[in-house]
């Protein structure tokens, strides 16, 4: 019986790339360039199944020609608002992702994220790069103490529980919660963390607020210039979730004209493109996508993702089945 043909999208980890060749009848990207929506509508004559990932843009048009080859796309990542999930389950199209495996590595990134820009590392840094320091001196790179400090986390899934978790027995930080739904008493006894009922209950409170909620339509410019002013003058923003949560404009204003103390970002609304006005932000310490950059988180998303293929083609069902 033939293998299934399956495209890799982007170049994985070399110990994933050798297990899933051995498992299936597989092509890679050796450029590990973006494909165009023509690369995908022409792939999905070709392939049984496509393993996209968050450089990877499938908006509905791509399904729209012909009848596809296609029956599965297997993302790798957790994130997958660059999948129109509607029109893949219209043309029978199964799509799935890799939770878990990323979250301690992702929270990593988000707090790494909070002590440098707390802390003005990336200023320190830089005035130590360019030869500009002169010495210790008192009232130099004065920052922001973040141990018992007060974290907002809006979104408390997996990533935003692992946050909190290092927030709260690290730091000693107060932790408050948004979510969009109401989290369980237990999960939040677990961090003695307060959930509120809406972000701009939220913001004022916090002298951080970390993004750990989902992308898409639904929360694009979830932080837009009238919650940005709701945050206090003297508080911090990171977000590790997706770019398109943060209006970057608006973020821009805010950093330029002190309405908020500074901010951290790993993801951004255009990525690789990000606007002068961000790249020129001393307050602002920028990250490019490192999230789940490990070895071991990226090695366990291949073979989560290799672990659904293999139920699909199996003809049982994948254990991460978004739609």
């Amino acid at each position: 019986m033939n293998k299934p043909k399956v495209l890799v999208t982007r170049r994985w980890p070399q110990a994933v790339e050798a297990r899933m060749a051995a498992n299936f009848d597989v092509d890679l990207n050796p450029a590990d360039k973006p494909l165009t929506e023509a690369d995908f509508r022409e792939a999905m004559t070709r392939y049984d199944a496509i393993l996209p990932t968050v450089t990877d843009r499938l908006p509905a048009t791509v399904f729209a020609a012909g009848t596809p080859r296609t029956r599965i796309l297997a993302n790798y990542g957790v994130g997958f608002s660059h999948i129109d999930t509607q029109a893949a389950r219209a043309r029978g199209i199964a799509v799935t992702n890799t939770p878990d495996v990323l979250s301690e590595c992702t929270a990593d990134i988000a707090m790494t994220l909070m002590l440098m820009v707390a802390r003005r590392a990336g200023e320190g840094e830089r005035e130590l790069r360019e030869g500009r320091w002169t010495g210790w001196r008192p009232t130099h790179l004065i920052g922001t103490k973040v141990s018992g400090a007060t974290l907002g986390i809006i979104g408390f899934g997996r990533i935003g529980q692992a946050m909190a978790q290092r927030a709260h027995f690290g730091f000693g930080m107060k932790i408050l919660v948004q979510n969009r739904s109401a989290v369980a008493a237990e999960v939040l006894a677990r961090y003695n963390a307060v959930q509120v009922p809406t972000i701009e209950d939220l913001l004022p409170q916090c002298d951080f607020v970390s993004l750990h909620c989902p992308g898409g339509a639904a929360n694009r410019h979830l932080i837009n210039a009238r919650r940005l002013d709701l945050m206090k003058p003297t508080a911090f923003l990171i977000n590790t979730a997706r770019g398109e949560v943060v209006d970057e404009h608006a973020l821009a204003q805010s950093l330029w004209f002190g309405t908020i103390a500074g901010a951290g970002l790993d993801v951004f609304e255009r990525e690789p493109a990000i606007p002068d006005a961000l790249l020129h932000a001393d307050n602002l310490v920028l990250l490019p996508h490192l999230g789940s950059a490990t070895r071991e988180t990226r090695e366990a998303m291949g073979f989560r993702v290799l672990e659904n293929l293999t139920a699909f083609f199996e003809g049982r069902e994948p254990q991460d089945r978004v739609a």
